[in-house]
C-alpha cells in the first residue's frame, strides 16, 4: 500500500504536468500556432516555377507542407471531376474553377484570382525575328501551342492568329502540346523554332537568350488564372492558409517579379 507522501508526490507530479500542459496549449493559442498539414494542389503547367518559390515561402512562415501537381488546367479539371485527391486548384483560367464550384465539387465562395498570364511568342534563336507580327505573316513551317482544349494559353494563341488574319494559313502548321510545359519543350528541344508560352516560363529559361516578342493584351482575351479551394481541402488548415497565403502581398510580390500581372480585385 502507497504510503502518504508516495501518494503526495505521484499527484504532485501528475498537477505539475496537467499545469504544463495547460500553459503551452494557452501560448499556442495567444501565439496563432496551429497543427501543421499538408495540403495537395492541383496547378497548372505554365506556374511551375513560380509554384516552386511560392512553396518555399509558405512552408517557411506556416509549417503546413504543400504537394503540387502540374498539368494542363483541363486534364487537372478532368482528373479533379474523377475523384483526384486534392485540396485546391490553381487553373489558367476562370471557367473550371467556376465549373467545379457549380458541380458541387469546390467550396462556394472560394474562388480567387492569383495572376493574369502574359503571351509570348518565343524562340531559343536569338537572331529569329525582332517583331512578331512579321515573323508570323513570314508563315513559319512549324508554330507550337498549347493544346487549345486543355490548355487556355492554347486558346490565346489561338485568339492571336485569328485577330492577326493568320488562322487559316497557319493552321496545318501548327503543333499542340498537351499542356503549355510540353510546348515550351517543344521549341527549347529545337522540334518547333517558335511558339506562344508564357512569358514567365522564358524568364525562368532565361529572358534574355533567344527571340521574344510580348503579345499585346489587344490580340487575345485576358488570361486570367483563377484558384479555388476543393471539398477535399474544406477541413485542411494547410489548404485554407494556402489560398489566403495566394492573395498577399509576398506571394504577390514573386508572382508579378516572375512575368505576371496580379488581378486588381485581389490586390492588396
Amino acid at each position: 500500500m502507497a504510503t502518504p507522501a508516495a501518494v503526495y508526490s505521484y499527484r504532485s507530479k501528475r498537477m505539475r504536468r496537467a499545469f504544463v500542459g495547460l500553459i503551452t496549449a494557452c501560448l499556442l493559442l495567444a501565439t496563432g500556432q496551429t497543427r501543421a498539414e499538408q495540403a495537395t494542389v492541383a496547378v497548372a503547367a505554365n506556374f511551375t516555377a513560380t509554384m516552386a518559390k511560392l512553396i518555399a515561402l509558405f512552408e517557411h512562415e506556416t509549417g503546413h507542407q504543400v504537394r503540387a501537381s502540374f498539368g494542363s488546367t483541363g486534364k487537372l479539371y478532368a482528373q479533379i471531376r474523377h475523384g483526384a485527391p486534392y485540396d485546391a486548384f490553381m487553373a489558367a483560367d476562370a471557367e473550371r474553377p467556376r465549373l467545379l464550384a457549380d458541380q458541387g465539387l469546390a467550396v462556394a465562395g472560394s474562388q480567387i484570382p492569383y495572376a493574369e498570364g502574359r503571351l509570348v511568342l518565343w524562340s531559343r534563336d536569338p537572331n529569329l525575328f525582332r517583331d512578331g507580327r512579321e515573323y508570323l505573316n513570314s508563315q513559319p513551317q512549324r508554330l507550337a501551342i498549347g493544346n487549345p482544349k486543355t490548355a487556355p494559353y492554347g486558346i490565346a494563341a489561338i485568339e492571336v492568329l485569328e485577330n492577326l488574319g493568320l488562322a487559316g494559313a497557319l493552321s496545318p502548321k501548327l503543333v499542340s502540346g498537351d499542356s503549355i510545359a510540353q510546348t515550351f519543350q517543344f521549341i527549347a528541344t529545337g522540334n518547333a523554332r517558335a511558339g506562344f508560352v508564357a512569358q514567365a516560363q522564358v524568364r525562368a529559361y532565361n529572358d534574355e537568350e533567344g527571340s521574344a516578342w510580348q503579345v499585346p493584351k489587344t490580340l487575345h482575351k485576358p488570361i486570367s488564372q483563377h484558384a479555388v479551394l476543393l471539398n477535399r481541402g474544406h477541413r485542411n488548415a494547410a489548404a485554407h492558409d494556402w489560398m489566403a497565403f495566394l492573395n498577399g502581398a509576398k506571394a504577390q510580390a514573386i508572382i508579378r517579379e516572375d512575368g505576371y500581372d496580379i488581378p486588381r480585385q485581389s490586390t492588396h
